[in-house]
């Protein structure tokens, strides 16, 4: 099968595993659907309105909730889902002191804010560098990771700037052309060239809500630098000084 005919087929299965999430949803009343985000936003992650309505942000926090269960990430909410937020208890931070920071796992895939108490919310899933070798738009051989360690916000962004690599919504940069980054191309696995991809509805808000200089830790690499996650796909700790997406 060529390329050009693969398309129509791949858009075929898009729409078909739509319309089972959304028919799966469709069996669950407008109070399972609130309490299900109830149960999400009391869990810490970020949902939209609490109103029965299952949207992109609600799909996208229960994405987030399931890669943190390590459960395949669905992004549909289910009475097996409902029974799990039921008795989840919430997200610890990583690091125990205090003090505000973004916090990222790269293993599974999430990443929040943890508060000045220590408090951690606003847990959305990412999309980080996918680990393979890329060769493209004058690049030399590069490998696509994310790195893991103690870094910061050193600059901000607003609006839509495009790299050799790609577009970022409102990129928080972290190291070199590393950037925290809203896209319409979130990837339920790491896909990114290294930039940490975050939903379109969270990036319109967190780039308002961390400063310059926040801190922040990203953890999850595996002791030969690596991070393994769920189908095989690896980020490694290697920083890159390129400009991913």
């Amino acid at each position: 099968m060529s390329p050009r005919s693969r398309i129509p087929v791949l858009l075929s299965l898009f729409l078909i595993g739509a319309a089972a999430s959304a028919n799966a949803a469709s069996k669950l009343t407008s109070t399972d659907l609130r309490n299900g985000e109830q149960h999400l936003a009391e869990l810490g992650f970020w949902t939209g309105p609490v109103d029965g309505v299952w949207d992109g942000a609600s799909r996208q926090a229960l994405i987030a909730f399931q890669k943190v269960q390590g459960a395949r990430p669905t992004g549909v909410l289910t009475r097996a889902e409902l029974n799990a937020l039921s008795m989840a208890t919430p997200l610890e931070r990583h690091e125990a002191e205090m003090g505000p920071r973004i916090e990222v796992d790269i293993a599974r895939q999430v990443l929040y804010v943890v508060g000045a108490e220590g408090e951690v919310g606003n847990i959305v899933p990412i999309s980080s560098g996918s680990g393979r070798t890329f060769r493209e738009n004058g690049y030399p051989e590069t490998r696509a990771v994310t790195p893991c360690g103690h870094l910061q916000v050193y600059a901000k962004a607003q609006g839509w700037k495009t790299s050799p690599l790609g577009q970022m919504h409102n990129p928080m940069y972290i190291v070199g052309g590393i950037a925290i980054h809203g896209s319409n191309d979130m990837r339920t696995y790491p896909a990114s060239h290294g930039c940490i991809r975050i939903p379109m509805f969270a990036s319109e808000r967190l780039t308002r809500m961390v400063p310059t200089g926040t801190r922040v830790v990203i953890f999850g690499c595996s002791e030969d630098g690596a991070a393994v996650v769920a189908g095989g796909e690896t980020a490694s700790s290697t920083a890159s000084a390129a400009a991913p997406r």
